[in-house]
């Protein structure tokens, strides 16, 4: 994912948190909200519950690419936060890719078909 997409300031977090709606399910969390610019930006959140640092880092190598190969279907101007649930850590692939795009759609941010929906509404 391109340094222009990544979410790195810890107040952008703390806004998509405390700002944002969230949607959630058995492996992941995500919160967003409208952000300043039109650029969509995605931070990623893997607590020391899920594993030790090497498997925190695979974890968020892994919700990262998943986001990075959407970033295309995904409107403009949106602060993104995932975060990782314990069970990431022994998840395939596919099921985190499964979970990830589950969020998405039911926050309304995948433009997936004509639905012309623009995001969560807020």
């Amino acid at each position: 994912m391109q340094r222009l997409h990544r979410l790195r300031a810890a107040s952008e977090f703390e806004r998509a948190r405390k700002r944002g709606r969230s949607w959630g399910n058995a492996l992941l969390v995500l919160h967003a909200v409208r952000g300043s610019d039109d650029t969509t930006r995605c931070g990623f959140s893997v607590s020391r519950r899920v594993g030790g640092a090497v498997v925190r880092n695979r974890v968020r190598r892994r919700l990262r690419e998943i986001v990075r190969r959407r970033l295309s279907d995904l409107p403009a101007g949106w602060l993104l936060v995932v975060s990782a649930r314990p069970q990431t850590a022994t998840a395939p692939f596919a099921e985190l890719t499964r979970a990830t795009e589950d969020l998405l759609g039911r926050a309304g941010l995948l433009s997936g078909g004509a639905t012309g929906d623009t995001g969560p509404r807020r």
